[in-house]
């Protein structure tokens, strides 16, 4: 289903400003925040959650207090241009663990991915024994992150 924020209204999305910084609110606190009553306002939730305006619920974790030291930035370029082969590598990396996340971008190269590992013997170990054998890996080139500015998961959502 295709949907769009112009279908919300100002309670929609009032509820998606309240979860999307405090995931763990319980309902009647979020219902009150909103000024609906809790019924009303599980109902919306569960409706903005099956029409995908909610994708999900997660603990965001400190992954330098678990060890994840050491957080790269790597962009890839591919030597293959068939789908089913470039298919075959992402699905390949996009499951190897150490990859929180990745993007297809513009530019030089053909996709990014945000790395954690423990430290940079890891990171070294990911890059040649995991990334660079993938076949059609064309060339890399790395960024270390020596510190965060910013990290947010929420987005700018008009005042309700």
């Amino acid at each position: 289903m295709v949907s769009s924020i112009s279908s919300l209204d100002r309670t929609d999305i009032a509820i998606l400003r309240v979860l999307q910084a405090e995931g763990r609110i319980s309902n009647v606190e979020l219902s009150d925040r909103v000024h609906l009553s809790p019924p009303a306002t599980l109902a919306r939730v569960r409706r903005l959650e099956e029409e995908g305006y909610i994708s999900g619920y997660a603990a965001m974790l400190n992954r330098e207090k678990l060890g994840h030291d050491n957080l790269a930035l790597i962009e890839i370029a591919l030597e293959l241009h068939q789908y089913e082969r470039i298919t075959e590598v992402l699905d390949q990396l996009v499951a190897m663990p150490e990859v929180l996340e990745c993007y297809h971008v513009t530019g030089e190269y053909d996709y990014m991915i945000k790395v954690s590992t423990v430290n940079n013997r890891a990171l070294d170990h990911f890059i040649a024994k995991r990334l660079i054998p993938l076949p059609g890996i064309a060339r890399i080139h790395t960024s270390i992150v020596l510190k965060a500015l910013k990290q947010t998961t929420e987005l700018d959502l008009p005042e309700p």
